[in-house]
């Protein structure tokens, strides 16, 4: 069946109940929409008609019609647009990209289109046309945003506060307590697995005639130790459910098991697993659900895993080609790179574990083709190994735009202390070479020297017993050598969900990686139950108490396998708008921020007296951006349409503020179709106790623009001029022309 048969049978099907009664509310409240649409012969007159409607409205707000056709453009115009204007531009946008069929990687590459005026003409005049619920309910809300009668209320401080308070930290006394008893739980179920023969290790046993206290106070001690974690990391749905007193569902076991049965892999360690309740606690209901969201597998990842197609393209690489940015890359499985200044590099170390297995992990792609995973005996470096390590380093040294190196994997710090010194002398050298090359250079020739090193890590997180002295020596010992080879930024980059994270031994963690010199950023992945109010802009300020920047605030990415966690875009800029905005500085502490990352290891108490100063919960330096499934970041969109069920289809511009891959200007926009509707993320939220009622002006938040880049994020001027010519890369003369 070709694709205008398809959607002309969808076309015949009736609407039920439901969508009737709200189809009835849009034409109480709009009764000369209604006119229109009974009016109107065909879909074409339907939309000319409603285009008629609607450019009125424009008449008295041309500076929203600017918007729309682009002549106006970026934060400020954004921020200029009124809550009506925005609204109308949805409408216009509506109008303007009738009829378009995408195809959906939801539907495992389905075609859905979007016609929503057509939808309603055939739903008033017939009560056909297939459209759902959620569809109206879009819809209804788009008419009163333009009309008025959807406002947005801008929170008061004290709602924010209130919101905050909704959401423990891990420091408080009583999850202190309560995760103290769940260590002590867990400890007595593996010591009697460790009895039982059950779990074997030559490093972790106890000797004959070891008295039960004694038992328990040698596994108090284990405790402490990283490697007694990743021996003992739960891999199966049964020991799971032991360890957490038996108190999973038995749907939850049947889930997990159907995800084993699957071949998803499965690792949690059992100092991560402390932090989860076996039963909720009065004060605190659904505090935890942050953590478990991340380690209990949906029903949709399990049905997609081995079907999950790659999010970001430069994830596709083949060996000998230039990867989706147009990159020559030197190895296929240890170099990741979209923008002319970074590249990520995964080290063949057991860096390409994690100390645990996050739902929503970015690689998760790469679990169904086997290139990370954990077995992290097999994981060791090989002879292969140094060799490998020196041509990605020559890589470096002899590129002229590449001046950042971000390590991770899996995770930076699941190396050894032995295996990640090494990569940092290998760099360390590089920086030297690359140094003493430029000056035999002219000035316009110059190559980029390495300007900044970040440790992709969330152990600090996962496995705080990792950030030892001995690992804190390598790290203060490398800036202090690397500083001379001209480095100036060195970030731990972590990835802290809640504030529920962020414990004892995590603040202590956190101290020690500060002392070393290196600053802390956080990345946070905005799921389903981290967006609730108040959570993120929680942890926003728990971060800033122990000493951690916000980086940044990513929308989940991926498929319709990762639906479940998936906390629409619109929330994503309703978060930004309504609760990060109250951490907003004025410009003049800009300097002051910028200066911190000099200075990390006051970074608690900087942070501490600019928030007094400026009279703000938290600093907001992170962006709210999505990594979108073509190069690079960006929260700048567009809703152009909505498909039958509700769900929105957005239209993103890359962010112009940063250096792109020329490649940039042959890719054009990238379309996302979101694997939910509003109306279903509010379901969600409900389910999780929470009041739909006060996230209503969702469903108005069609539009986004990146937020600029904060200064200490950005890197430092050089003191010559930097070759404009593009090495490493591969693409068509025309855009080698644009590159040079």
């Amino acid at each position: 069946m070709n694709k205008r048969a398809k959607f002309k049978k969808i076309d015949k099907i009736a609407i039920n109940v439901k969508a009737h009664k709200i189809l009835r509310q849009i034409h109480t409240e709009n009764p000369e929409v209604k006119d229109i649409l009974l009016l109107a012969k065909d879909k074409e007159e339907a939309i000319l008609g409603m285009q008629r409607w609607i450019m009125p409205y424009f008449d008295k707000n041309p500076q929203a019609l600017d918007y729309f056709y682009e002549k106006t453009k970026g934060r400020d115009a954004f921020n200029n647009l009124s809550w009506k204007d925005i609204g109308a531009i949805r409408m216009m946008d509506y109008i303007h990209n009738a009829g378009r069929i995408f195809e959906d990687i939801n539907l495992q590459g389905d075609l859905v289109g979007s016609h929503p005026i057509k939808y309603l003409w055939l739903a008033t005049k017939y009560g056909t046309g297939g459209a759902k619920a959620d569809f109206f309910t879009d819809m209804l809300m788009l008419f009163r945003q333009i009309k008025g009668s959807l406002e947005r209320k801008t929170p008061t401080s004290e709602e924010l506060d209130a919101w905050m308070l909704r959401h423990p930290s891990g420091l408080d006394e009583e999850m202190v307590n309560i995760r103290r008893q769940n260590r002590d739980r867990i400890l007595k179920v593996l010591i009697e697995k460790i009895d039982l023969g059950e779990l074997k290790s030559n490093r972790f046993y106890f000797e004959e005639d070891t008295s039960p206290e004694q038992k328990f106070l040698q596994a108090l001690e284990w405790w402490n130790q990283s490697n007694f974690h990743l021996k003992f990391a739960v891999r199966t749905p049964q020991l799971l459910n032991e360890l957490l007193n038996n108190s999973l569902s038995k749907e939850t076991m049947a889930l997990l098991n159907d995800a084993k049965e699957a071949g998803i892999p499965f690792f949690v360690n059992p100092y991560y697993l402390s932090l989860l309740h076996t039963s909720e606690p009065a004060s605190a209901v659904g505090s935890d659900l942050a953590i478990r969201d991340y380690i209990i597998y949906s029903k949709q990842l399990i049905k997609e895993f081995g079907q999950i197609v790659a999010w970001e393209m430069e994830d596709m690489i083949e060996p000998g080609k230039p990867n989706a940015a147009g990159w020559v890359l030197p190895t296929v499985h240890n170099l990741h790179r979209r923008y002319p200044e970074v590249a990520i590099m995964i080290p063949d170390t057991a860096g390409r574990a994690c100390g645990g297995l996050c739902v929503s992990c970015q690689r998760m792609y790469d679990f169904q083709s086997g290139h990370l995973n954990f077995n992290l005996d097999k994981l060791k470096p090989k002879e292969t190994w140094p060799q490998k390590l020196q041509k990605l380093m020559d890589y470096f040294e002899e590129d002229t735009q590449l001046r950042d190196i971000l390590i991770t994997g899996g995770d930076a710090l699941m190396s050894s202390d032995k295996s990640l010194k090494i990569i940092l002398d290998a760099v360390y050298h590089m920086a030297i070479r690359k140094k003493e090359n430029n000056e035999g250079l002219a000035d316009g020739r110059k190559f980029a020297e390495l300007q900044r090193v970040r440790l992709g890590t969330r152990l600090p997180v996962f496995l705080p017993q990792r950030i030892t002295p001995d690992l804190i020596e390598i790290l203060a010992d490398f800036k202090q050598r690397a500083t001379q080879a001209g480095i100036k930024q060195f970030v731990i980059q972590t990835h802290f969900e809640t504030a529920m994270e962020v414990t004892p031994e995590v603040k202590k963690a956190v101290e020690m990686l500060l002392s070393a010199g290196w600053i802390i950023t956080n990345q946070q992945v905005f799921t389903a139950a981290s967006s609730r109010r108040g959570h993120t802009a929680k942890l926003r300020k728990v971060l800033n108490d122990i000493g951690v920047l916000t980086y940044y605030t990513f929308t989940v990415k991926g498929y319709k396998e990762n639906s479940h966690n998936f906390a629409t875009n619109e929330r994503a800029v309703q978060e930004q708008i309504e609760e990060k905005t109250f951490g907003y500085l004025n410009e003049k502490y800009n300097k002051k921020i910028e200066g911190f990352a000099e200075d990390a290891e006051k970074m608690i108490q900087n942070l501490q007296k600019i928030r007094a100063e400026a009279g703000v919960p938290f600093l907001a330096t992170d962006r709210n951006v999505i990594n979108l499934p073509g190069v690079g970041k960006s929260l700048t969109f567009r809703t152009i349409g909505v498909s039958r069920h509700g769900r929105r289809i957005l239209e993103f511009a890359h962010d112009h503020t940063r250096n792109h891959s020329p490649i940039i200007h042959e890719m054009g926009k990238v379309v996302i179709i979101e694997s939910k509707s509003i109306s279903e993320y509010l379901r969600q939220l409900d389910e999780m106790g929470e009041d739909p009622a006060e996230y209503e002006s969702i469903f108005g938040y069609s539009l986004g623009e990146t937020e600029a880049l904060q200064n200490i994020y950005k890197y430092p001027a050089y003191n010559y001029k930097v070759s404009e010519e593009f090495t490493n890369l591969e693409l068509s003369e025309t855009f080698m022309d644009m590159a040079t």
